[in-house]
């Protein structure tokens, strides 16, 4: 079957999500043993963890726009490649750790590299697929991602942290050796005028005796249509508006404490004395993510956006609400279980719509001129969230303890509700005209 070879190539681009997860699973198991200095030959406070934890999504935040323009001038695959230097660099670094700094700037490293992905991999992905297999193909990336978080729980739970960091080393030549024998993506050779090179992988992708004539035509054609500049894109006001409200939607995917939780998870288990152990527990959260996420694939296109962002917020309102009176007022009954269900049935909250609804709805509020331009500010917008919640949320845990801690996040997906119900539209099945109407309130 022909669209077996776009499956592979969807997926070997994707396994770069694969290796950002395992980054962010690699936080929770590891700080144990890397604040109390078992991990490496020093120790490091709360505060530097909570540095090492949050450069990771600093450094994802710097590289969104730039990859953007890389990938544009020298191509989907090449810098998918290139891009593994500099991740064996910063994985390096973290294996032969001497001193914080160079956790530091290891984890900024890979979260640069890691964020990179972000942008490329679904570019890439969608770029090479038909239609028919493109909404399954747009799910790889989110996939693979939680499957590596698991990763991560799982190495970090078993192995010594030497062997932790060498698993993690590995993945980015792996992906190496999966994205090698891959073609570019024939949507940018059209757009640099290489049109037998393009039809020769469109043939690859699409089977040798595929007739491709006419989706090299509509290439050509796409290639010739000018993207808005920054000027051009903020001088509307339905741009505008719809900026606004993918932005929003990222800042409250952040604030309801989604990364706050992956990246402390052990600790938190630790802190709630669970009947289970920290890394088992752990790695049930894993388990539950990967499940979650298979299902709001199967649900996205079933169920409308909002009524998902709905539940979404509600089930984590509840189950923060739940955390915080349990670490108030049940942490010494006999309740070790109630943690871990309620961060279990958090994860899928989150896992059915502030996961990756929000995603979902950017793509389809703007305009195709400007969307390389907002999806750029959304992405870097997202990162830059995600680095201020997991630098804050250690030191919130410090200041005001666990329970005030979860109920801020009850707070935030309370406002989530009032936000979603008055101001984001519904997209299901709308074209974008009808969208953009919406959104200019004609």
């Amino acid at each position: 079957m022909p669209v077996l070879r776009q499956y592979f190539a969807g997926l070997a681009a994707a396994f770069g999500a694969f290796c950002l997860g395992a980054s962010i699973g690699w936080t929770g198991p590891m700080e144990t043993p890397i604040k109390s200095g078992k991990a490496y030959k020093f120790s490091v406070s709360g505060d530097s963890w909570g540095w090492i934890s949050s450069m990771l999504t600093f450094g994802a935040a710097c590289m969104c726009i730039p990859v953007g323009i890389l990938i544009a001038k020298f191509g989907r695959r090449l810098i998918m490649l290139y891009i593994c230097i500099p991740y064996l660099i910063g994985w390096g670094l973290i294996l032969g750790a001497q001193h914080s700094a160079m956790l530091y700037l290891g984890r900024f490293i890979i979260g640069a590299c890691g964020g990179s992905f972000c942008v490329m991999a679904p570019v890439y992905t969608t770029e090479i697929a038909q239609l028919s297999v493109r909404g399954v193909m747009g799910c790889f990336f989110q996939l693979l991602i939680v499957h590596g978080i698991l990763y991560g729980f799982i190495v970090g739970a078993y192995c010594d942290p030497l062997v932790v960091n060498i698993l993690c080393t590995i993945l980015p030549l792996l992906f190496v050796l999966f994205m090698f024998w891959m073609p570019e993506s024939p949507v940018f050779l059209a757009q640099q005028g290489e049109i037998e090179k393009a039809t020769k992988a469109l043939k690859w992708l699409r089977g040798d005796n595929m007739d491709v004539a006419g989706e090299i035509t509509t290439m050509i054609a796409d290639s010739k249509k000018e993207t808005a500049s920054y000027k051009e894109a903020f001088s509307r006001k339905v741009t505008l508006k719809g900026l606004g409200i993918a932005i929003a939607l990222m800042l409250l995917q952040q604030l309801t404490g989604i990364n706050a939780i992956l990246f402390y998870v052990t600790t938190i288990f630790i802190q709630a004395g669970t009947n289970l152990s920290a890394n088992v527990s752990t790695i049930i959260i894993g388990v539950v993510q990967v499940v979650a996420t298979i299902a709001a694939i199967l649900l996205i296109e079933k169920a409308g956006r909002k009524l998902l962002l709905l539940i979404s917020a509600i089930v984590m309102g509840a189950t923060t609400l739940v955390m915080g009176c349990y670490f108030e007022w049940l942490k010494n009954k006999d309740v070790g279980w109630l943690p871990i269900l309620a961060i279990s049935l958090f994860i899928i909250g989150f896992s059915l719509g502030f996961g990756p609804v929000p995603w979902l709805i950017m793509a389809e509020l703007f305009s195709e001129d400007v969307k390389p331009v907002c999806g750029a500010i959304v992405g870097t917008s997202s990162w830059l969230f995600a680095f201020c919640v997991t630098k804050l949320f250690p030191i919130t845990l410090d200041a005001i303890g666990p329970s005030y801690t979860f109920w801020i996040f009850t707070i935030f997906a309370i406002l989530g509700c009032v936000f979603v119900i008055f101001f984001v539209p519904e997209t299901k099945n709308k074209a974008l005209d009808d969208i953009q109407a919406i959104l200019s309130g004609k």
